[in-house]
């Protein structure tokens, strides 16, 4: 029997090339794991009404880990309208089935680390090093959502909103409710794992990034948890600041900052930003980690305009490989992976599209297997 049970979820588009990259680097490093097909993704949404099928749900309850490839995400009335016929006006919602899992696994976790290899010609600055963690369950992703809006909720809307009050008294397609939904415990959990990682790796400095000045109710409680979570790590410096001026000091001084820890769609955000800063989504791996089972992607879409061209960058999918490696407790192998990526950027040899050059996604993933 395999020491771990990994779930294998492609999903669509270049998720099934980039993770089939992925493969050839964890079966050349003979990772002793038996992997399992899963089920997710846009197809199973069109046919069978549902994108993350009770079939995989089950699968992810009895592996290790995961690895997850890519979907393809549709606006509500585009995803009912490729519905097959006889799943058509039967109320389906699509729902985006990777929000779901950290929802239903608690993977409450988004880790994204943002480094600049040597030798990458799309860095930003040379060596910039960046650790986004993103609540990964709760603020506006919760899902949480009214449209059209009931009656009973317009009543709390005429109550305790002056400016919006006479929003309630419009026709109920004009207008439509999202809540942002942020509790202690979600805070507390995220700002401490961003300063347990600094702790464990030497950055000196965790910055909590908020919107505390005018979302005063759920930024304003993770500002102020992040100030009590802080006290219990008296080596690590605690700074903060708004998600808006973080996004020009990052770009002016990247180097002035290590871990950045935040809500989730401000965690969402920033990691794009410090993902393009060393190299763009190709690059941009990441890991959905709870209590007992984590998540790993590459941040990327499913790109359906470059299926089956095998042209895609597939390092942002093996840095997340490398993410599980180590969170398996494989670090030898993890630092193996990462050594041989860094190798061939270094390098400069074999090169995908968006790095300049005209290799392809297993051309990229051999280069990284003859370093390893």
């Amino acid at each position: 029997m395999a020491k771990y049970r990994i779930a294998w979820l492609p999903g669509d588009g270049v998720g099934v090339e980039v993770m089939e990259a992925a493969r050839l680097t964890l079966d050349a490093l003979k990772l002793d794991a038996e992997y399992i097909h899963g089920d997710i993704g846009w197809e199973f949404w069109r046919t069978e009404g549902e994108a993350l099928p009770q079939r995989t749900t089950e699968l992810l309850k009895n592996c290790t880990a995961a690895m997850f490839g890519a979907i393809t995400s549709k606006p509500v009335k585009d995803a009912e309208a490729e519905l097959i016929p006889d799943l058509r006006g039967k109320g389906l919602i699509y729902r985006s089935p990777i929000v779901r899992m950290r929802q239903m696994f608690d993977l409450y976790t988004c880790l994204r680390p943002c480094k600049g290899y040597p030798g990458n010609p799309l860095n930003f600055k040379e060596g910039i090093d960046l650790v986004v963690f993103r609540e990964n369950t709760e603020g506006l992703y919760s899902g949480v959502e009214f449209n059209p809006v009931p009656e009973s909720l317009r009543d709390v809307l005429k109550a305790v909103s002056k400016p919006f009050a006479h929003f309630a008294d419009l026709p109920v397609n004009q207008y439509a409710i999202t809540c942002k939904i942020n509790s202690r415990k979600g805070s507390d959990r995220i700002i401490r794992a961003a300063f347990d990682y600094a702790k464990q790796y030497s950055y000196p400095k965790v910055t909590v990034i908020h919107k505390a000045n005018v979302v005063r109710a759920t930024e304003g409680l993770f500002l102020e948890t992040a100030k009590i979570v802080a006290k219990d790590y008296p080596g690590i410096a605690m700074d903060d600041a708004n998600v808006d001026a973080i996004c020009m000091w990052l770009l002016k001084n990247p180097k002035n900052y290590g871990v950045l820890v935040a809500t989730n769609l401000f965690g969402d955000i920033i990691s794009d930003l410090c993902a393009q800063m060393v190299g763009g989504l190709g690059f941009g791996c990441s890991g959905n980690i709870g209590e007992k089972l984590a998540v790993f992607e590459p941040t990327h879409g499913s790109a359906p305009k470059y299926a089956g061209q095998y042209k895609v960058n597939p390092i942002a999918t093996i840095l997340s490989a490398k993410m599980m490696l180590t969170w398996l407790g494989e670090t030898e192998k993890a630092d193996r992976l990462e050594n041989s990526v860094a190798k061939v950027i270094a390098e400069g040899k074999i090169r995908t599209y968006d790095m300049g050059g005209n290799a392809g996604t297993l051309d990229m993933a051999q280069a990284i297997v003859e370093k390893l």
